[in-house]
């Protein structure tokens, strides 16, 4: 519960923070988000069941409101304060403007720690191996000019001005470069004193200490399907998860699972010689290992040869023709003889990847007693942690293939052709995550605070709920705060009358003829369109008609952005185009956007197999796939779309519509009643 010493010191800090904001306005809505998320905290509704679904529209200033409902109760109760977003950027600006600012101003004392995935940090010791012995990763003669960029990286670590993460890099770098670098936890090891000081392990030894940690969703999760490796116990944890939209979608995709199916054989084989290889530098400890490794090797390959033989029968009848790329199997229901086999691959696999890891400690200890390493036992090294992640991969797959399903089903199950190489990779996907958040944070956190602009769908919580796995929380509470901005009076939405749906052949045509008409305003416009092959074929056209246009896909995102900034801040007019991801997690405020085109209703695309056993499952318990699933979504995805235009109280522009169906059809009436209440200019 809050205590009136707890309630008194949140209202101070408030009123501290505020004067040390410059041109504060004051914001009701900041206040009724800092004092419920308060109130949830502490219990004040339902002392075992502490989770808010909050909805705070753009501008009620969400990240200060859920830093003071938070912080000072979770610091009185010794309670860790972990904060999830799905954005990089969100991350930066909680870590290096948010907490700051509080921290300096609100007279509380905390430690604060950006937490990051292995891959995103550099190790060291590996950016000093490339650059001692750069022949060691190729047989070619060094690169002068990459060798010259590791020796500025090495540099910049040791004088500082680099934290050793793929975020803070001076220079940019590829890939593949980056690949090489990366820490991993069987070569990057703190159990080597050579690694100690990596900035991987630096990074995690400052979590110890600190009070608030920033993490992604990604990481959230993974660490709570992990038994908590890195995060606290979630029963001292109060958790906050901004974006909260995206939280069931990344569960969904952590629980997921592929592999590569078809042409195993060779890289099997292959590392079988890579065994008896191992066999030679290893010591005679680790002889069984690499013989019960074989085996295991053996059995997994003996079980996945009559499957492989079983595709080349039935390959004709699923892919009917050269361009089609995927192949799901109605009601997940997979071959008889597949069904029977997953357990036996599974248990190989699983056996494959255990000995793989014990295999890898073996040889990490014999590179600690030498001083240089070989090219040999690098080659070994690579290999080895290169069979354990494939066997990983199908170790997970095939766990989630030996689950039997009935209708309706709980996975949506395909088959993915590379055009490229006719090579086939399985997936297997559940159809919701909601009984894992459930199981793994919900039911287990101290408290949970779930936060969007965009949680609910056509005005409801309902969809939301469901897909977080809220249903049974009796305590749960929900609530919208609306945006400070005067909607009516700084913008307009306007659908034009337009000559054909979305839906029929001639709308690329229809889009070439309207656009130059509401292309024509002299501050930066972003049109947004639901096909990459329209958004190019428009472009074509236009660009035929005069127009400059910035492309995605042309250059780097953060490349379009910056030029079409140039432009503006130049007092030239600059067109955006981009499609679904720039609809979402784009802050272009003032006259960077002053002018937002939806092409089209942003409806998922219906032939993709999740999307396709998803909409089965509903069917299949008499439900109505479009109102239930695919309505709610496009909702969500529209709102999202149109929060692209207002990013500060004094921005201003419109918005135009292109889809008359928003007109024409039934539905129509609720999504434009869930959008924000803009002047409306309907031309039909």
């Amino acid at each position: 519960m809050l205590t009136d010493t707890t309630k008194q010191q949140i209202r101070q800090i408030h009123q501290q923070i505020k004067q040390q904001l410059p041109n504060y306005q004051p914001r009701p809505a900041q206040n009724k988000l800092i004092a419920e998320i308060a109130n949830i905290a502490a219990g004040q509704y339902d002392r075992h069941d502490r989770i808010g679904l909050i909805e705070a529209g753009t501008g009620t200033g969400k990240s200060l409101a859920y830093l003071l409902g938070t912080l000072p109760y979770a610091l009185s109760q010794k309670k860790i304060v972990v904060i999830a977003t799905a954005t990089v950027a969100l991350q930066e600006q909680l870590v290096n403007k948010d907490l700051p600012f509080f921290r300096q101003h609100s007279g509380l004392e905390f430690d604060y720690s950006l937490v990051k995935g292995r891959q995103r940090y550099a190790c060291i010791e590996r950016l000093q191996q490339r650059i001692q012995q750069p022949t060691l990763f190729s047989q070619d003669a060094p690169d002068a000019h990459q060798q010259a960029l590791l020796q500025r990286l090495l540099d910049a670590w040791q004088q500082r001005s680099w934290l050793g993460d793929r975020d803070t890099l001076p220079e940019s770098v590829t890939d593949e470069l980056w690949y090489s670098l990366q820490a991993d936890a069987h070569y990057c090891s703190k159990t080597q004193r050579r690694h100690l000081h990596c900035p991987f392990h630096l990074a995690r030894a400052e979590i110890s200490t600190a009070q608030v940690l920033v993490v992604n969703h990604s990481l959230l999760l993974s660490d709570l399907l992990n038994g908590g490796a890195v995060l606290p116990e979630p029963a001292e944890t109060l958790y906050v998860i901004d974006e909260a939209h995206h939280l069931a979608s990344c569960g969904r995709e952590l629980l997921s699972a592929s592999a590569q199916l078809t042409e195993n054989g060779p890289w099997l084989e292959k590392f079988r010689k890579t065994l008896t290889q191992l066999q030679a530098v290893l010591p005679d400890t680790a002889l069984r290992d690499c013989m019960r490794l074989d085996d295991a090797v053996s059995d997994f390959n003996i079980a996945l040869k009559p499957i492989q033989r079983s595709v080349q029968e039935f390959l004709p009848s699923w892919f009917s023709s050269k361009q089609q790329t995927e192949y799901r199997f109605k009601h997940a229901a997979l071959p008889k003889l597949w069904q029977q086999q997953a357990e036996v691959l599974a248990q190989a696999a699983q056996k494959a990847t255990h000995l793989c890891d014990k295999l890898l400690t073996e040889l990490q200890q014999k590179l600690t007693e030498n001083s240089k390493i070989t090219k040999l036992w690098y080659t070994l090294l690579q290999e080895l942690a290169y069979a354990r992640q494939r066997f990983e991969q199908q170790q997970a797959l095939w766990q989630l293939l030996q689950q039997e399903q009935k209708e309706p089903a709980w996975q949506a199950r395909w088959l993915q052709r590379r055009a490229d190489t006719d090579l086939l990779f399985m997936h297997a996907s559940p159809l919701a995550a909601g009984l894992q958040l459930e199981q793994l944070l919900f039911s287990q956190a101290f408290a949970v605070i779930l936060c969007s602009a965009t949680l609910t769908a056509l005005n409801s919580f309902d969809y939301a709920k469901k897909e977080l796995g809220l249903n049974a929380h009796t305590g749960l509470q929900c609530f919208q705060v609306d945006s400070p901005f005067a909607y009516q009076q700084q913008a307009e939405i306007l659908l034009p009358k337009t000559r054909c749906e979305p839906t029929d052949r001639a709308f690329t045509t229809e889009l070439v003829r309207l656009l130059p008409h509401y292309l024509n305003t002299p501050a930066g416009s972003l049109v947004l369109f639901a096909s990459y092959w329209q958004m190019q074929e428009v472009a074509t056209e236009l660009r035929k008609q005069g127009f400059t246009l910035l492309v995605q896909g042309e250059a780097s995102r953060q490349a379009l952005l910056q030029l079409h900034a140039d432009r503006v801040n130049g007092d030239n007019a600059s067109i955006l185009f981009g499609t679904q991801s720039f609809s979402e997690g784009l802050d272009l405020p003032g006259k960077l956007l002053t002018n937002l085109v939806i092409t089209k209703l942003p409806f998922a695309v219906p032939t993709s197999p999740l999307e396709e056993a998803l909409a089965e499952a509903i069917t299949c318990k008499g439900g109505n796939a479009f109102s239930q699933l695919t309505l709610p979504a496009t909702a969500k995805k529209l709102v999202q779309a149109c929060g692209r235009l207002l990013r500060h109280e004094q921005d201003e522009g419109r918005i135009v519509i292109l889809d008359r169906r928003l007109v024409t059809k039934s539905y129509g009436k609720a999504m434009l009643s869930a959008l924000p209440l803009f002047t409306r200019k309907i031309e039909y």
